[in-house]
């Protein structure tokens, strides 16, 4: 049946899909996509739609949503937890049951929205961590071979803000995936300098693994990072630009910048955009950056997918123009490319 699948993204936007399946079950989420393949028929796999613009026009195919639920958890005070957790449960909330059951590693990636399958796809990360860094693997549907498939944490290739999985979306559907997590009180070394200070802690230093989830939650809620129904902010689809990766002498004088293992420079998406001249707030009464943060494009209440693919595009063409540094995209867009 069709679905309009605005009502299925935290942009709030998107037309309809030609076919909508709920998979509340892995059988039912290979059954799904299986289907479609023999057809000739496209896929779209819709997690919690935060990371996903859909053009006004919709997708004419299948649209499944992931809802597989389970989480099993086996912990020993020398081995740490071994955590599997299905595809379809609630990131926050497995962060949230992290921090209460002192698995640690994810207590800085509280209040990101989406679904568990979504995170290797896209090495979720926020404030100095990053999901690869508790993955041991992720259990997939390989559309190619038509199998279930263990990838193991070497063979997914995590790198910033990607993965096997990202770069080969046509192939792997995530069922699944298995956590290694070290247990105790104390979170992980924060390496974030705001989230250090916000917790009293040098950089380097540890805290309290609730403690740090808290002041996370407090940032991101700062920063219109947190869904809120009753906040326009909030209606986004987070960073709409990934930070950029450079050769040290493409870093803008005054730029921040951290230094890479591979001897490149990470710079700041947000203090480029912010120096091309869009300021927190830009755009207009349909689509405008946040006023709470410059690297969220959000819709006002009434915009179109086009309106905030405009926005994007003139957002992107000012910082290439003002610095000659191409921002990339960091949701999926589906129908339209920048």
């Amino acid at each position: 049946m069709p679905e309009l699948l605005a009502g299925h993204t935290t942009l709030r936007v998107g037309g309809p899909a030609a076919d909508f399946v709920v998979a509340a079950t892995e059988a039912e989420l290979i059954a799904a996509v299986s289907e479609a393949d023999a057809a000739g028929i496209p896929v779209l796999l819709l997690g919690g739609g935060s990371n996903l613009l859909v053009v006004d026009a919709g997708f004419d195919g299948r649209a499944v949503a992931v809802r597989t639920t389970g989480v099993t958890a086996d912990a020993d005070a020398c081995g740490g937890a071994v955590v599997r957790v299905a595809a379809g449960e609630s990131w926050d909330s497995l962060s949230e049951r992290a921090v209460a059951e002192g698995w640690l590693g994810v207590e800085a990636l509280a209040g990101i929205p989406g679904l568990v399958g979504s995170t290797p796809i896209q090495n979720v990360g926020a404030y100095g961590q990053e999901v690869a860094g508790t993955i041991a693997s992720v259990r997939c549907w390989d559309r190619e071979s038509g199998t279930v498939r263990t990838l193991f944490h070497a063979d997914c290739r995590f790198g910033y803000r990607t993965s096997l999985l990202k770069k080969r979306p046509d192939r792997w559907i995530v069922l699944e995936v298995v956590f290694q997590f070290r247990l105790g009180d104390l979170g992980e070394p924060v390496r974030y300098a705001e989230l250090a200070g916000s917790l009293g802690v040098g950089p380097g230093g540890r805290a309290p693994s609730a403690d740090v989830r808290a002041a996370v939650l407090e940032l991101r809620r700062g920063k219109g990072m947190v869904l809120d129904d009753a906040d326009h902010d909030t209606w986004s689809a987070g960073s709409f630009f990934t930070n950029p990766v450079l050769d040290r002498g493409a870093v803008p004088a005054g730029a921040p910048a951290w230094d890479q293992p591979d001897g490149t420079v990470k710079t700041s998406a947000a203090w480029l955009i912010e120096h091309a001249g869009f300021g927190k707030g830009y755009g207009n009464d349909r689509a405008a950056l946040s006023t709470k943060h410059t690297l969220a494009i959000t819709n006002r209440g009434n915009a179109s997918a086009a309106d905030l693919l405009e926005l994007a595009r003139e957002i992107r063409d000012g910082v290439q123009g003002h610095f000659g540094i191409a921002l990339v995209n960091e949701p999926v867009l589906v129908g339209a490319s920048l």
